[in-house]
């Protein structure tokens, strides 16, 4: 994997600090994904009537797809309008390019698949992190994206 320019050192007045721990980028996954599956009914409820009220079965082929397209829309939506999921937002990080700036759909798109990517092979992408001299993940990589702990939020 090519590898590209390490995140740029915080700037003084933007507010954020060097990439989050491990742990504390954890919780803020575990916090997610905990919402992720309240919409997941949601989503879901909302399909029911179109099935006659009944399960969804392994013959939908096309509910997963529904459903990995919801929890795209879920984390992209909030990647690119502030950068914060609720669970970033109640750890005080957030996530942005490596220049800090807000990412955009693409690289919101790319970070979603590399995610679920990740996730799949038993959190190797995830894991990588303790490893990463910056604390970056397959993810952040392949997005050219990063976690910041957002220093404005202190208190």
């Amino acid at each position: 994997m090519a590898r590209h320019p390490a995140p740029q050192k915080p700037q003084p007045g933007l507010g954020f600090e060097p990439a989050p721990g491990f742990l504390r980028r954890l919780a803020a996954v575990i916090y997610d994904l905990i919402l992720l599956i309240a919409v997941f009914f949601v989503a879901t409820a909302l399909l029911l009537p179109l099935n006659s009220g009944e399960a969804f079965t392994g013959q939908h082929f096309l509910f997963p797809f529904y459903l990995l397209t919801i929890g795209f829309i879920f984390y992209g939506w909030f990647w690119t309008h502030g950068g914060q999921t609720l669970g970033l937002k109640a750890w005080k990080i957030r996530v942005l390019t490596d220049n800090q700036k807000p990412i955009n759909w693409t690289q919101a798109l790319v970070r979603y698949l590399t995610a679920l990517a990740s996730w799949g092979l038993f959190g190797l992408g995830f894991l990588w992190i303790l490893f990463d001299k910056d604390r970056r993940g397959w993810h952040d990589h392949l997005s050219k994206t990063a976690v910041f702990f957002d220093a404005q939020k202190k208190q």
